[in-house]
C-alpha cells in the first residue's frame, strides 16, 4: 500500500478557536442549535487531539457517548476526560 501513495502531506492541527468552531459546526449540521459541548470539554478535546480533525471527531464521539451513558444533557469536562481515557487505550 505504501508504494501506491505518491504524495504525503502533514497538516498542522487547528487552533483552539478553530477546534471549537469545528465542533460547533458539526453540531449545527447534525441539527443541534444550542450548546452541546461545554467550553471545558472542547478545550480538553482540543488539547488531547492537538487539533487534528480526525482525532477531534473520535474524541467528540466518545465524549457524546459518555455523556449519554451518564444521562447528561451536554458533554461536560467529565465526559471529555472519559473519552480521552478510553481512546488512549484504543
Amino acid at each position: 500500500m505504501d508504494q501506491r501513495i505518491a504524495v504525503r502531506y502533514a497538516i498542522a492541527g487547528m487552533s483552539g478557536a478553530d477546534t471549537a468552531d469545528y465542533i460547533r459546526h458539526h453540531c449545527k449540521i447534525a441539527g443541534r442549535a444550542d450548546t452541546l459541548f461545554s467550553e471545558d470539554a472542547i478545550g480538553l478535546i482540543h488539547n488531547a487531539s492537538r487539533g487534528h480533525p480526525r482525532a477531534v471527531n473520535n474524541l467528540a464521539l466518545h465524549a457524546l457517548t459518555a455523556a449519554f451513558a451518564a444521562d447528561h444533557a451536554i458533554v461536560d469536562e467529565k465526559a471529555a476526560r472519559i473519552a480521552i481515557a478510553e481512546t488512549a487505550t484504543d
